[in-house]
């Protein structure tokens, strides 16, 4: 297989999580990889290698703030082309408005929010040329329904949200497709915020009882990627139940 024919995969934030579950999942199938993370480029290095034993694809990793413009626009000098794009990376702030900086406001807008638009003016433009690509988005239930001391971060989820819809349109006739994952409690490091009490509170308010698995949300973007070209503008919950 090689030049058109190679399936390429882009996924943000990919070291650890429900990133590093996508990453599995889009290996399995085929995949070559790019993948990135903020800092830790040796357990995506691993995490790499791993696939490329287990697969046999290729995989390149970078380690940079995805919300840099010059690094996205870097990195893209190395893709020739992506069929599938998932924006995961993400990070969150708890914690009252009136306690949180501009600084702090501006980051998690930054990553959630403004990179995707980077990656996404980047990819572009390939998949229009070939006609066909998947853009899918990782949200959250905050940015459908907002989240009490998650405000930054229930704003930059809506606004993900809302950029999928809009994209989806604007895409539509060039045969690319874009999507959003609304994930409930998923069982990650970013997640580790909450003691025991809280967590047990919070599932509770689940009717599956339980907390998501990042596999899960591997599943759901295996199933964006195959076929349905007339599924777009999605935002898919995915948590349990809970809403």
């Amino acid at each position: 297989m090689s030049g058109d024919d190679k399936k390429r995969a882009l996924v943000t934030g990919a070291s650890r999580g429900i990133g590093r579950a996508i990453a599995q999942e889009l290996a399995s199938m085929g995949y070559d990889l790019y993948l990135t993370c903020h800092t830790n480029i040796e357990l995506l290095n691993k995490l790499a290698q791993k696939l490329h034993n287990q697969y046999g694809i290729i995989c390149k990793c970078y380690a940079f703030s995805v919300c840099s413009e010059a690094d996205v626009a870097k990195m893209f000098e190395e893709i020739p082309y992506l069929d599938v794009l998932v924006n995961n990376a993400g990070i969150s702030y708890i914690g009252l408005l009136t306690d949180m900086t501009y600084q702090e406001w501006k980051e998690v807008i930054d990553t959630n929010l403004n990179a995707c638009f980077l990656t996404c003016r980047c990819a572009v433009p390939e998949m229009v040329r070939r006609h066909r690509g998947k853009i899918i988005n990782i949200s959250s239930v905050w940015g459908n329904t907002g989240a009490s001391t998650e405000v930054a971060y229930s704003a930059s989820k809506g606004g993900v949200n809302a950029l999928t819809r809009a994209l989806a349109k604007e895409l539509g006739p060039s045969n690319i497709q874009v999507n959003a994952i609304a994930c409930g409690v998923i069982d990650t490091d970013m997640n580790k915020c909450f003691d025991e009490s809280e967590m047990e509170a919070l599932i509770q308010e689940i009717p599956a009882d339980r907390m998501g698995r990042p596999q899960e949300v591997g599943e759901l973007v295996r199933l964006l990627c195959t076929g349905n070209e007339y599924l777009t503008g999605q935002i898919i919950t995915l948590d349990g139940g809970w809403t």
